[in-house]
């Protein structure tokens, strides 16, 4: 199974490739593409991956990522309902080379900028919401139009970048499906714990190559990729369910230290844990 390079499955002649997903899960392996990708939470809750980022989505969040940028969409299990997910893939040359480069839309290449190392936004959300809904349901024609007030409302709104890798590595072939192995192994059990060897065998590899392996791939070490996991089901936990203790969030996110996981979650997200559940 080779889950790297992930092929958009667009038909021929398609310059904007509308995919609307409704289901249990989204695709769930590590995967890229070359095609820059928008997509709108429609519905659902869980863990994404993007680049060397960790962190929740939740219905109304927006992304984009870009070409060839490696991302995952893990639905929280727990939730009862579905998922649902409105993406579009494109590519700058999409509508002919030289055609974003147009005076009309200087506005659009700080995206362009920006988009390689993927974008959660975080202003105009009810306008683009309007507009990702609706876009499956809608003429070619106004699947263009709307695409074009979608990339302004994305350049002109508040934004934060994801991943913090400055040299993207193409994944290819096993190598693929390495990665994914880890990552998917990972998000299914970081609330138990998990040693070096086991996921160095995993990997297939030694412990000491595992982790340089890893790091150079992540920008981060297995063992603080693993932490912000935990620390992000700690947040989701601390924000859903009052019913259970700070002791208990930490227990059930893989912490078997309370005093440690207060210090890590303070260190990750600059503020206690209680101080975090009071705010959100």
């Amino acid at each position: 199974m080779k889950v790297l390079p992930f092929k958009i499955p667009k038909p021929e002649n398609v310059t904007l490739y509308v995919q609307h997903y409704k289901g249990e899960n989204f695709y769930e392996k590590l995967h890229q593409h070359k095609e820059i990708q928008i997509s709108l939470i429609a519905e659902g809750e869980g863990t994404y991956i993007i680049g060397d980022c960790v962190g929740e989505f939740k219905k109304n969040d927006v992304f984009v990522i870009g070409e060839d940028l490696p991302h995952i969409f893990k639905r929280d299990a727990s939730i009862e309902a579905e998922t649902e997910m409105v993406s579009l893939f494109f590519s700058k040359n999409s509508y002919g080379e030289g055609f974003f480069n147009l005076p009309e839309f200087e506005h659009t290449q700080d995206f362009f900028n920006e988009v390689g190392l993927g974008l959660i936004i975080q202003s105009n959300k009810k306008s683009l919401y309007t507009l990702l809904s609706k876009i499956k349901n809608v003429s070619k024609y106004d699947q263009f139009t709307s695409f074009l007030e979608i990339m302004r409302l994305i350049s002109d709104a508040e934004k934060q970048s994801l991943s913090s890798l400055i040299n993207l590595k193409k994944y290819a072939g096993n190598e693929g499906k390495r990665m994914s192995d880890i990552f998917q192994y990972t998000m299914n059990n970081y609330h138990n714990d998990i040693s070096l060897a086991q996921v160095s065998d995993i990997a297939n590899m030694t412990p000491n190559a595992f982790c340089r392996y890893f790091k150079q791939r992540t920008n981060k070490t297995f063992v603080n990729f693993l932490i912000d996991i935990r620390i992000g089901n700690a947040c989701k936990l601390l924000t859903k369910n009052n019913d259970l203790n700070i002791t208990e969030i930490s227990y059930k996110s893989g912490f078997n230290n309370l005093a440690n996981f207060n210090r890590k979650f303070k260190s990750i997200k600059g503020i206690t844990p209680s101080d975090y559940r009071k705010k959100h």
